[in-house]
């Protein structure tokens, strides 16, 4: 699942409202570094990079003083938007399947880094993602407009977390498109994570 605009630089709502949440299916996963094949029915797709935190129990109803203890891995990926749908379909107050959780839309990075390994606080985070060599996007999880355990505590109110979700948490400002023949790589605290090309 995902996050709207939780680091200010996505598509959907307000700075500071509700915390809007959509959904991606399992179909919609990118695994491995293998390559983005960018879609016919869109004029434009997005790359929007994000921490994504590895839920690691069930959990339903999460008091946010108690979701820490549901996550302990954290990895990064790529929340693939169909631009030009999602314009239509807040224009018009639709749902946002068609433009967020189309096939292979959420490329997840091969590796989850446990916390412990990176010594730091979930919301004192780095991460970096370049398009073509340069970079697009630099976020830090401090800047988050809903924190990693109240988008949990906030989430499990209306789904159950079960073992292996993974929650995309947002993406920070200089959200662009992607080509045919572009090369996205991204990292976290300086670890390589992602690595693959546009096809």
């Amino acid at each position: 699942m995902g996050l709207g605009r939780d680091l200010g630089g996505g598509e959907g709502e307000d700075r500071r409202g509700r915390c809007h949440f959509f959904m991606k299916p399992d179909t919609a996963l990118l695994r491995n570094n293998d390559p983005f094949f960018v879609p016919d029915f869109s004029s434009r797709v997005d790359y929007e990079c994000e921490l994504v935190v590895r839920i690691n129990r069930v959990g339903r109803a999460v008091g946010r003083k108690f979701a820490h203890r549901y996550y302990d891995c954290v990895g990064l990926g790529i929340d693939f938007t169909a631009r030009d749908l999602q314009a239509e379909a807040i224009e018009k107050g639709l749902p946002w399947e068609a433009a967020k959780a189309f096939d292979r839309s959420a490329a997840v990075s091969p590796e989850f880094v446990p916390l412990g390994e990176l010594g730091k606080s979930v919301q004192e985070l780095r991460f970096t993602m370049s398009l073509n060599d340069q970079v697009r996007q630099r976020g830090w999880t401090g800047d988050m407009i809903f924190g990693v355990d109240e988008i949990i505590a906030h989430v499990s109110r209306f789904v159950t977390l079960k073992i292996g979700d993974l929650i995309f948490t947002g993406t920070p400002v200089g959200v662009g498109p992607v080509a045919i023949g572009d090369h996205l790589t991204a990292s976290l605290e300086g670890r390589a994570l992602l690595d693959f090309d546009i096809k």
